[in-house]
């Protein structure tokens, strides 16, 4: 994996980032001879996952997944699909009345 100092980043920006979209291959950048980042090659799609896996939210809601499958905390896809009509008829419920009480 190439290595480039901070300071070649800054004056050869342009031309690293080219060649890591045109090997595909990642290189780390370094700051006084210590990693402090990477660049790394990016698509769409690559880009829309790494936001997905990167955002607050979402790794919070993953880990409470992940901690709630330890814990045994499941249910079946059948359960789940039947809670899932259930919450859609209370809110067309909900919706219905108060368009009628409007």
């Amino acid at each position: 994996m190439p290595v480039v100092g901070i300071r070649q980043l800054a004056r050869n920006a342009s031309a690293i980032i080219h060649d890591v979209s045109e090997t595909r291959r990642p290189t780390v950048v370094t700051d006084r001879g210590k990693p402090v980042g990477v660049i790394y090659p990016f698509d769409e799609e690559d880009l829309e996952d790494y936001i997905l896996a990167n955002a607050p939210e979402y790794v919070k809601r993953l880990e409470q997944a992940d901690r709630d499958i330890a814990e045994g905390k499941t249910f079946s896809l059948a359960e789940g699909l039947s809670r899932l009509e259930a919450e859609r008829a209370t809110a067309t419920s909900s919706r219905s009345d108060e368009a009628r009480a409007g």
